[in-house]
């Protein structure tokens, strides 16, 4: 009996170690709005592209991925040294220019995205086009780095999340 609440508090130890820091700081960058002109900074930094998550105020899922997931260090790491990250209001009426140059709004541009229920994470290649999407909260930051590998890796490509998922043991 004593080996078992070993075990727990252990598992209680490494859940408590893993750091978590402001998603508003280390996962997404500051939004200036200009989505094309992103482009080409993320060409300079060297990253596979831009990952936009469409978000809404009061979406219950949205405040679980930014509390449970998005805020975890080793998730922030990971998708920075890879991707530009922006949130992008799916109500909001702040003016942004879209990956092709066109003026618009976050709302219009979320409804020209086809993102209609939140959380939805689209990945874009440096051209600005929609490499894949993946619409709903993970269950777990592991899932959401799984997530990112997929991406990372290219798998997006031959197979849907769901197989890659299979395959990693997930």
């Amino acid at each position: 009996m004593r080996w078992w609440i070993m075990l727990l508090l252990s598992l209680f130890t490494v859940a408590a170690a893993a750091e978590v820091r402001d998603p508003y700081v280390h996962f997404f960058q500051p939004k200036l709005g200009d989505l094309h002109g992103d482009l080409e900074t993320a060409r300079r930094e060297g990253k596979l592209g831009v990952l936009l998550m469409f978000e809404m105020d009061d979406c219950p899922f949205c405040h679980r991925m930014k509390t449970q997931v998005l805020n975890r260090a080793e998730v922030q790491d990971y998708f920075r040294r890879h991707f530009l990250i922006y949130n992008i209001d799916t109500k909001g009426d702040i003016p942004i220019t879209d990956f092709q140059g066109n003026e618009t709004t976050e709302k219009a541009f979320a409804l020209a995205q086809r993102a209609r229920a939140t959380p939805v994470f689209i990945f874009y290649d440096l051209e600005g086009k929609p490499l894949t999407r993946y619409t709903g909260a993970t269950q777990t930051a592991e899932e959401f780095l799984l997530l990112g590998r997929y991406v990372v890796e290219g798998a997006y490509k031959t197979m849907p999340f769901n197989l890659y998922k299979r395959q990693a043991g997930r």
